[in-house]
């Protein structure tokens, strides 16, 4: 058996954003606009901040689920392939985060 991947996911959301909105909880997220999109990654940012605080495994893996899903919506209707973010996390990687931190420009 396969993993499942984020590429795998970034695949799904790319085929689902094309389906009619009432037909797909992506495509009305993506036709909804990046406002949208965006108000309901922070929401399940902050759900999964809740279950992380209050030591609730499952309910941490569900909404880790739900916040990288709508991230990659997000990325899909910013254009951003989720290429371009591995390729930044690899580049952040390659030097400790504290160092990584310490040669941050601000912009």
């Amino acid at each position: 058996m396969t993993m499942f991947s984020l590429t795998d996911l970034e695949k799904i959301v790319a085929t689902r954003a094309m389906a009619e909105p009432d037909q797909s909880w992506t495509a009305k997220l993506v036709r909804g606009g990046q406002r949208k999109a965006a108000k309901k990654l922070g929401e399940e940012a902050v759900e999964t901040v809740i279950a992380a605080i209050a030591e609730d495994r499952q309910n941490l893996v569900c909404e880790s689920a739900d916040l990288l899903y709508h991230l990659l919506v997000v990325l899909k209707i910013a254009d951003v392939p989720l290429e371009a973010v591995m390729q930044e996390l690899q580049r952040r990687t390659a030097q400790t985060g504290l160092s990584e931190k310490a040669n941050r420009r601000d912009p």
